[in-house]
C-alpha cells in the first residue's frame, strides 16, 4: 500500500466529479501544482467537504496512484471565509488562485509562489489597503518570480520604477506595507496589463470577471 504524502499547500480550484466526489488542483510547496480526487468530499458530514474548497491553505495528506493523486485527510489553517462575505473579495481570491495555476507547474516546487499567493490573500482582508494595489503587487511579483518580468526604465517614471524595483525585490513581509497616488498606480496597472498582453499566452476568465466586477473603482475590503 502507497504511504501518505505530506504537503503544503492551497486549494487553487475544485469541481465535481461524480456524485459525490471532487477533483482539486493544489499548489503545493514540495510538488508544485498538482491534481487530486477527494473522494465522498460532497457527501454531507464529509471531514473533505470544506477542505476541498479554494482556497483552503493548510496540511494535505495524499495516497499517490498510477495516475494521480488521493487526498485523504487535510488539516486547514485558513479558509478566508471572509473573503466570500464581501461584495468583490471573492472575484480577487479567484483571480489571484487562477494567476497562480496559470504559472505554477506540476514537479517544480513553489514555495515562494504558495507564500505570494497566502499573504496576498491576507492583504485582501486588510481595510486600510486598496485591493487594486494588492492586485498589481500580486501581479508583478509573480511574474517577477516566474522570469517574466524585466522593468522598462524608458517607460517609467520615476515614482513608478521606484515602485516597481520594491515590488520585485523587498522581503515577501514587506509587500504590502505602503501605498502609492493614484497617479502611480494608475501607472502601474497599465504598464502591467500591457505587459500580460504581451507574454501571456492565453486570457484569464477570472481576470476578465474582476474587471467586469470592478469596473475600475476603488476597491476596498
Amino acid at each position: 500500500m502507497s504511504e501518505n504524502i505530506q504537503v503544503r499547500g492551497m486549494v487553487l480550484s475544485s469541481m465535481p466529479i461524480g456524485e459525490n466526489d471532487k477533483r482539486i488542483v493544489l499548489l503545493t510547496r514540495e510538488l508544485g501544482r498538482i491534481s487530486a480526487f477527494a473522494r465522498g468530499a460532497r457527501r454531507p458530514g464529509s471531514t473533505l467537504m470544506a477542505a476541498s474548497d479554494p482556497p483552503a491553505f493548510g496540511t494535505f495528506s495524499l495516497i499517490q496512484g498510477r495516475n494521480s493523486y488521493s487526498l485523504v485527510h487535510a488539516s486547514v489553517e485558513q479558509y478566508f471565509r471572509e473573503l466570500t462575505q464581501e461584495e468583490t473579495g471573492i472575484y480577487y481570491a479567484y483571480y489571484f488562485l487562477d494567476f497562480a495555476d496559470y504559472y505554477s507547474r506540476e514537479g517544480i516546487e513553489a514555495t515562494d509562489t504558495l507564500n505570494l499567493l497566502y499573504l496576498s490573500l491576507k492583504a485582501l482582508l486588510h481595510r486600510q489597503l486598496d485591493n487594486r494595489l494588492v492586485r498589481r503587487i500580486y501581479e508583478l511579483r509573480l511574474m517577477t518570480i516566474n522570469g517574466e518580468y524585466a522593468v522598462q526604465t524608458e517607460q517609467l517614471s520615476e515614482g513608478a520604477l521606484y515602485t516597481v524595483q520594491y515590488i520585485q525585490w523587498a522581503p515577501i513581509e514587506k509587500l504590502y506595507t505602503f501605498a502609492v497616488t493614484p497617479e502611480i498606480l494608475h501607472e502601474l496597472g497599465r504598464m502591467l496589463d500591457a505587459h500580460m498582453a504581451r507574454v501571456m499566452d492565453r486570457p484569464l476568465r477570472s481576470r476578465k470577471i474582476l474587471d467586469a466586477m470592478t469596473d475600475g473603482t476603488s476597491e476596498k475590503l
